[in-house]
């Protein structure tokens, strides 16, 4: 039902034919997919951002899977129907470098979401997470359960490679590893797929191929659902957990099979990039420059039902969160750090 909502939200958002009324800023955000749940999450909170401030017409664009050059072209069209402001989430930095580069010399407005710019962009705002600092917590969470002094091996694995978000998520576990256990051997990250189908069936043959590891660690979405899986599949009192907050995850840990998700909470991010690009829009007014970290929030046993409770809806999400970003734009400036910093 979610997936087919937001799919609803995506076209719709992509597809919004009516003008623009007189002197309503136009903005947009390009996302890198339209089935996968971060996406899925930040295009929601995006659309709560725009209209926490109204007087804005937010256009969302998406290709229908995972397809960088698709997302190009996409993003080349919003160029045009989004004078000014765009906030982009994508896995291809390096391929955005161009595009980006002349939307700015065109002095549009332009907030890098999820995914650190590449050099030679010239994005000035980043809205992401501290993802080196979410996956050290992540594994420091995995180490308190484990026995003192613990020695043997932890298995890695990330859903793509040299996306440098997760690949910083990857290199905080190993971090936490080899400050807190240095008798545990870190193996990978392996590649473990995008696919859904495939993911599954690269985590169940490491779990088939490693069977008295410690801990199985993953940094993406498909990996939290499809390890604990994989462990329900081969049994195992082997410790599981991943990133993001589909439903599959966090029943997971609600029944004790994974003992965490992280959440990148990808819905509060997106409010948080389209809310900045919406306000300077409505006001004439230039971005702030600098990364803005939404935080992340670890999702354990303690505190799953609360969080699934507020995932059941769209306007569960508001309520949840609107203390909180109120919050979070006080004085929002001072909290901005240089993004040169971000990882």
């Amino acid at each position: 039902m979610k997936r087919a909502l937001i799919g609803v939200l995506l076209l719709a958002a992509a597809c919004s034919s009516g003008p623009a009324a007189p002197g309503q800023p136009r903005i947009g955000f390009s996302l890198a997919t339209t089935d996968a749940d971060f996406a899925q999450e930040m295009a929601a909170g995006g659309q709560f951002g725009a209209d926490a401030v109204g007087g804005v017409r937010l256009q969302i664009s998406a290709p229908n899977g995972i397809d960088p050059p698709a997302q190009v072209k996409l993003f080349g069209d919003l160029g045009r129907t989004a004078p000014d402001g765009i906030a982009i989430e994508d896995l291809a930095p390096e391929l955005f470098v161009r595009p980006l580069a002349d939307l700015a010399a065109r002095k549009i407005r332009l907030v890098g979401v999820d995914t650190v710019p590449a050099p030679g962009s010239n994005v000035g705002l980043y809205v992401g997470n501290d993802n080196r600092g979410a996956g050290r917590e992540l594994a420091l969470e995995a180490i308190r359960l484990l026995p003192p002094g613990a020695a043997g091996e932890v298995v890695l694995g990330t859903s793509a490679p040299g996306v440098p978000v997760l690949d910083e998520r990857a290199n905080g576990m190993k971090e936490a590893f080899a400050e807190k256990l240095p008798g545990v051997k870190v193996l990978g990250p392996f590649d473990t797929k995008n696919d859904p189908a495939s993911n599954f069936d690269a985590w169940n043959g490491l779990v088939k191929a490693h069977p008295k590891a410690l801990a199985f660690l993953g940094t993406g979405d498909a990996d939290a659902y499809n390890l604990a899986k994989a462990k329900q599949t081969n049994g195992g009192s082997y410790l599981v957990a991943a990133f993001d907050l589909d439903a599959r995850s966090l029943a997971a840990v609600q029944d004790g099979t994974s003992f965490a998700v992280m959440s990148p909470e990808h819905y509060f991010k997106g409010y948080v990039a389209i809310r900045m690009l919406a306000e300077a829009a409505k006001a004439g007014k230039p971005l702030p420059e600098g990364w803005a970290d939404p935080g992340h929030l670890l999702v354990t046993k303690a505190n799953v039902a609360e969080i699934t409770a507020r995932q059941a809806s769209d306007q569960a999400k508001r309520a949840w969160l609107s203390s909180r970003a109120e919050s979070f734009f006080r004085d929002l400036t001072a909290k901005l750090r240089p993004m040169s910093e971000a990882k």
